[in-house]
């Protein structure tokens, strides 16, 4: 009786080696040998293998001790964050649940049996029946279902780890990038605030000239006109930063009404962003891990699928005691067993597996395209933030200029004016004209900063796809969280 069962383990022990599936192989991707737009730029040098590259908490290069204790509340408080990381530890708990398919189903079902089976039967009155039964169940991993279903769900967890990774590092750019707009909304009601006094004192030298008889009533019009226009946009820029500070709010965790920042500015240009070689990109983005790692899952949903096309062999065997008397239930006399093989296979379904084989094949093949597409869009970032902080820069320079040259121009008028050589409507077209360049000053300013910090972004922020959990981690349920 024995050998049937023996012959059937001996069978899944020969044939565990057996594995069916495509192996897998990393998509090539396009990377160019080199950065289009680092070309004849001495602000951005490439940097060695192993220095001059973001590490750990990348915001601080920006020199911001708000910015750095605002930031730290992210992983803490932010609740996009925490809905991410309660997906990743679901996606860990399925590599657990898969991984014990590797190992035997055993249970029991003790039972206690009442039966009477009346005057006319051969029973003898009301009988009672003790049964305590251990099942045992395993299906050997013979064609590799098991594996490639665990390889399968721990590639969507690192995919489900990768995701987090790159919405810490997207809520984290979010926050410097609404920081930023914040400081510079400060800026620039300063430079309003300053213009509103010069246009006030104006309106009464105006207002003193027509009593004098040396301007006319259509200067103090002019002039309380001009006024009027720059406090209202005083008060649009209000209404701008507390939408900023409240989105700030939102991306540490906090109430709106619990967070009050003061005023800011930005203290100088951004810092050089540190750059890796082209190639480094691949290992340093979670969008392109976790691309990567859904290929790796759709190729082992092809040997799933593959898989299907062979038999199934199931082993059991149920051991127990079975006994009339409960005193005499667990004696040598009362154990019973019963064991034995089993082997089902589809013979025919009309197709449905080749339709679920190409399915997966073509699965495969959009995951492939779709992870070149965001290798193709990572460098795209990358050069479009590298030319718009070079070009923001060379604007920068040119538009200080223009600064320097409208306050000659502004101080001439207002003197030509006061000579009564000149109508005050030049003096509000040249007004008009230097807070224009103050203003496209500071926006340029803003925009270096967002520049910086999408290119922060662009190139990983200094996380690393080694850091994604290994299967140990994943099977035993350790947190395997990566980057800072």
């Amino acid at each position: 009786m024995m050998r049937p069962f023996k012959f059937a383990v001996l069978a899944s022990v020969v044939c565990s080696s057996c594995s069916i599936g495509p192996k897998y192989q990393r998509p090539v991707a396009q990377t160019p040998a080199a950065l289009k737009e680092m070309a004849g730029n001495a602000q951005w040098k490439m940097a060695t293998p192993s220095d001059g590259v973001l590490k750990g908490k990348w915001w601080e290069i920006f020199g911001d001790p708000q910015l750095n204790a605002l930031e730290e509340l992210v992983s803490i408080n932010n609740q996009n964050v925490k809905q991410a990381e309660a997906q990743f530890r679901q996606a860990r708990a399925l590599v657990a649940a898969n991984h014990a398919n590797y190992y035997p189903s055993i249970g029991s079902t003790p039972a206690i049996t009442q039966s009477d089976l009346g005057k006319n039967a051969r029973g003898n009155g009301t009988t009672q029946t003790f049964s305590l039964p251990v099942t045992a169940t395993w299906e050997p991993d013979l064609w590799g279902r098991v594996r490639l279903s665990v390889e399968n769900a721990a590639e969507n967890a690192r995919v489900s780890a990768a995701d987090l990774e790159n919405l810490r590092l997207s809520q984290r750019a979010l926050l410097a990038t609404d920081y930023f707009l914040l400081a510079a909304q400060d800026m620039q009601l300063k430079v309003i605030s300053d213009t509103i006094v010069a246009y006030d004192k104006n309106l009464q030298l105006t207002i003193n000239r027509y009593n004098g008889g040396v301007a006319s009533k259509s200067d103090i019009t002019l002039a309380q006109t001009q006024l009027a226009g720059a406090k209202a946009q005083s008060t649009d820029l209000h209404i701008a930063r507390a939408q900023d500070e409240h989105a700030i709010a939102m991306l540490t965790g906090q109430l709106p009404s619990a967070l009050e920042i003061g005023t800011r500015t930005i203290a100088g240009p951004p810092p050089p962003i540190p750059l890796g070689i082209p190639s480094q990109l691949l290992e340093r983005r979670p969008d392109i891990a976790a691309g990567e790692r859904q290929v790796a899952a759709a190729n082992a949903n092809i040997g799933i699928a593959e898989a299907a096309y062979y038999p199934t062999l199931t082993l059991s065997a149920t051991p127990g005691f079975l006994s009339t008397n409960l005193a005499t239930l667990f004696t040598y006399a009362s154990r019973y067993w019963s064991t034995g093989p089993s082997l089902s296979e589809t013979l025919f379904d009309f197709g449905r597996r080749g339709a679920a084989l190409e399915g997966a094949r073509a699965a495969y093949d959009a995951t492939v395209a779709s992870y070149r597409q965001t290798v193709l869009a990572a460098f795209q970032e990358v050069e479009d933030d590298l030319a718009s902080l070079r070009y923001l820069a060379e604007e920068a320079v040119q538009q200080q200029e223009a600064v320097v040259a409208a306050e000659q121009a502004l101080s001439l008028e207002n003197d030509r004016y006061k000579a009564g050589t000149d109508s005050y409507l030049s003096v509000i077209q040249t007004q008009t004209i230097a807070l224009g360049d103050e203003q496209n000053a500071v926006t340029i300013l803003q925009r270096r900063m967002i520049a910086a910090v999408d290119l922060v972004k662009a190139v990983g922020g200094g996380w690393d796809a080694s850091t994604l959990p290994s299967d140990d981690v994943l099977r035993s349920g350790n947190r395997g969280r990566s980057g800072p």
